[in-house]
């Protein structure tokens, strides 16, 4: 019988959230209009977003060492899960309550999810 817990220490979960990662960074180069306006919603300032992709691109990284650093990989989820409080309060300073901000509480959660339980041992997956 598998754990509830075990979907989520899949090391499969940790390379799907590094693609996402990193695609989102490659859409923060530009960045593409609709994240501009979410930021600009949360009044990020512009002379300081260039650090987005760099985070990202950086978490894409330590999530997709799951294999090789699994505690690499959970560092970054636990950052991850730093990062994305700081994106639900920055939507809460704004009184945005709308998709942006679902979004990022989800983001928040999931990666919660991976900090908390960390990645299961190589030896430990189907």
């Amino acid at each position: 019988m598998t754990a509830p817990t075990d979907l989520i220490r899949d090391p499969r979960v940790y390379r799907l959230a590094a693609v996402g990662q990193a695609a989102d960074a490659a859409a923060c180069i530009g960045p593409i209009p609709y994240i501009t306006r979410c930021l600009d919603t949360v009044e990020y300032p512009q002379t300081n977003r260039w650090i987005f992709p760099v985070v990202k691109g950086a978490s894409a990284i330590g999530l997709a060492s799951v294999t090789r650093s699994p505690t690499l990989a959970r560092l970054t989820a636990i950052m991850l899960t730093v990062y994305f409080t700081l994106a639900v309060s920055a939507h809460v300073r704004v009184r945005d309550f709308g998709l942006n901000a679902a979004a990022a509480t989800s983001f928040l959660l999931f990666y919660g999810a991976l900090a908390a339980t960390g990645p299961a041992d190589v030896g430990d997956t189907p």
